[in-house]
């Protein structure tokens, strides 16, 4: 509540940044213990599925501007996106994918894709895929196990728990879906994961028909 000084706001930011950094690891801890307890359950609330992916996208377009990097989604045409499910958990997975995206890529492009799963009403396949460094066969075979890091190196370059993508694939997996990557080194990632929500119309009442999405980049 007092002018600061250049020197005094960039202590304060970084002391807010690490603040953020330990919360995240906390959470993380927490989350996990939560699921290798069997104490997490799913919620069954309203909302629209392309809406939320869109806002969560729009929340890092800041992020991913100050690393010079361009971040856009699409949603395929004519989807029925007004779903019931957990939209916390859901966040929590998507969140997690583009959060890694962006951390992982130094320059190029991230793009979040939605589109229906297996021609089923209320499966969904989400995919984020980046121009980033990419990640070696072997350590694809053990990227979605607790406390995995792509390498030693990225762990003292990124931080991080190694417990994200565990959790993501435990939530997923509670989602009715699977979640999966496809990467080579030097030539980015493509993240995806699939969902099953029940299908809502807006006047609250279960169906099975389309409507539409859309897109925005920056």
């Amino acid at each position: 509540h007092t002018p600061l000084t250049e020197k005094q706001r960039r202590y304060v930011d970084q002391i807010r940044g690490s603040g953020g950094d330990l919360l995240h690891i906390i959470n993380d801890i927490l989350d996990f213990s939560k699921v290798e307890a069997g104490k997490i359950v799913l919620e069954r609330n309203p909302f629209d599925l392309a809406v939320v992916i869109r806002e969560i996208v729009e929340s890092f377009l800041e992020r991913a501007h100050a690393k010079g990097l361009t971040l856009s989604y699409r949603a395929e045409e004519g989807l029925q996106t007004h779903v019931v499910g957990d939209v916390y958990r859901f966040r929590q997975v998507l969140t997690n994918l583009i959060g890694n995206a962006i951390k992982f890529t130094d320059a190029g492009t991230i793009s979040v894709t939605l589109q229906r799963s297996n021609g089923s009403a209320g499966s969904f396949r989400i995919a984020v895929q980046d121009s980033g460094i990419g990640i070696s066969p072997e350590a694809q075979a053990t990227l979605f196990q607790e406390f995995s890091q792509v390498d030693g190196s990225s762990t003292r370059k990124h931080g991080g728990t190694g417990l994200g993508l565990a959790i993501s694939k435990r939530l997923v997996e509670m989602m009715q879906g699977s979640i999966g990557v496809e990467s080579a080194p030097g030539t980015g990632s493509r993240f995806w994961f699939t969902v099953q929500f029940t299908e809502e119309g807006i006047d609250g009442s279960v169906m099975d028909q389309d409507s539409d999405a859309g897109q925005i980049a920056a």
